[in-house]
């Protein structure tokens, strides 16, 4: 169809979509770039997430550093703390964009990166919210989308699935159900808005941890107003197939359910500020649940359909960086094969699947239930881990366990794309 102006549908709103757009306009002005969401406006809650690996030599380019850095959270480490709140041990940020710990350089709230992203391009792309792709059929030269609420159906050169983690798409593409290639990885966690600063102005995140694989983390927010980020976490292994079962479908019944389980399983916890945070929860209007998985998506290509970010390779603490350098590599391979869309995608394929399933094998299956123990014992161990790394100041080691937690550094080696000049 295209020859100088691609027609693209982008399923799912977020960071993925605004990025493969805005690099997508950068190569081609005159694009045509429609997303949609099947929700009724842009998701903006959630945790706090972060920009590693190539990533950030792709937010330098998009002369989006200085933005990000802006905005974000200011969180300076994490704390691992006792009941009483008091540090054992402490992983400090490096200050080194290209060698981070648990904390990154550009540790930013997942809204406020979203915002970033779009504001450069959205008066320059149509957006359809409460609209999802029902189904497609690829001919020769197009892929003819069909869509769920009401949308007329419409030709276009590609159709790109930024719908996430249970993406509706991926199934379709590779004829399995949306569940097919998610692999749970046991962890589960709430996120939530605490309209107060529990943590009275420090810049360290503060780390709890009990037995069952329980964690409360508080984060820094920099808002003026006073307020912190919490998080509940529980990890479980493999053999605990009862409780996996019961999260999972406590997660699938939506908010009330997922916060009556978490009120029932911290109830007893000892953190002296647990009750407070229980509440701040129960109330806040700003929340979100989901579990931590990976997905292991055997092909992110056919034809004129694509997976991109968490849709064809979805990776706890990686995650965005992946979905940025996807982005960015899909549009670069575009323009490199002058639209040739379906060369162009196996190409994008051929380079983004090797490298993101490396990240994906290069994480402990089970990094987190390690740094979440089960026992007594368990945590004991861990902590006196913790406290010799911490205080022999083990940099190396630091960094390590961030890379087994899923926040690497290894870059993907990057194509020199031809890119137009951008006019000052």
């Amino acid at each position: 169809m295209a020859t100088t102006s691609p027609n693209v549908l982008i399923s799912g709103f977020g960071i993925a979509s605004s990025v493969l757009a805005s690099t997508l306009l950068r190569a081609y002005p005159q694009a045509t770039i429609t997303i949609i969401e099947r929700d009724p406006s842009m998701r903006l809650t959630g945790a706090s997430v972060d920009i590693r690996s190539s990533a950030v030599d792709i937010i330098k380019w998009m002369n989006l550093e200085q933005q990000i850095r802006a905005k974000t959270t200011k969180e300076e480490g994490v704390e691992f703390v006792d009941e009483s709140g008091k540090s054992f041990a402490t992983l400090v940020a490096t200050g080194n964009d290209q060698v981070q710990t648990m904390t990154s350089e550009y540790e930013i709230f997942r809204g406020d990166l979203a915002r970033i992203f779009f504001k450069d391009i959205e008066d320059r792309v149509t957006v359809v919210f409460n609209e999802s792709v029902e189904s497609y059929e690829q001919q020769k030269d197009r892929v003819v989308v069909h869509f769920a609420n009401g949308k007329a159906s419409q030709s276009y050169d590609l159709l790109v699935a930024a719908d996430g983690l249970g993406s509706r798409i991926r199934g379709m593409m590779l004829g399995t159900s949306p569940q097919q290639h998610i692999h749970d990885e046991g962890v589960y966690a709430s996120f939530f808005v605490i309209e107060k600063d529990l943590l009275n102005g420090s810049k360290l995140a503060k780390w709890y941890n009990t037995t069952g694989g329980r964690a409360i983390f508080l984060r820094p927010d920099p808002d003026p107003r006073g307020r912190t980020r919490g998080h509940f976490m529980n990890s479980a292994w493999p053999s605990d197939v009862s409780s996996r079962n019961k999260i999972n479908t406590a997660l699938r019944e939506g908010r009330e359910s997922y916060t009556q389980l978490v009120e029932e399983t911290f109830a007893d916890v000892g953190f002296h500020q647990t009750h407070e945070i229980l509440a701040a929860m129960r109330s806040t209007p700003d929340f979100y649940c989901s579990k931590f998985a990976q997905v292991r998506a055997p092909r992110i290509q056919d034809g004129r359909v694509v997976l991109l970010g968490d849709a064809g390779y979805a990776t706890p603490g990686i995650g965005t960086s992946l979905a940025i350098m996807g982005a960015h590599i899909l549009a670069g391979e575009l323009l490199s094969h002058n639209l040739d869309v379906p060369a162009a995608a196996k190409a994008y394929e051929n380079l983004m699947l090797p490298f993101a399933h490396a990240q994906q094998s290069s994480i402990g299956d089970y990094a987190m239930q390690v740094l979440n123990p089960q026992s007594a014992w368990g945590l004991w161990v861990r902590n006196m881990v913790l406290w010799a790394v911490t205080a022999a100041r083990i940099d190396r080691v630091a960094v390590w366990i961030a890379g087994k937690l899923g926040v690497a550094e290894p870059k993907i080696k990057m194509p020199v794309y031809p890119w137009p000049e951008v006019k000052a």
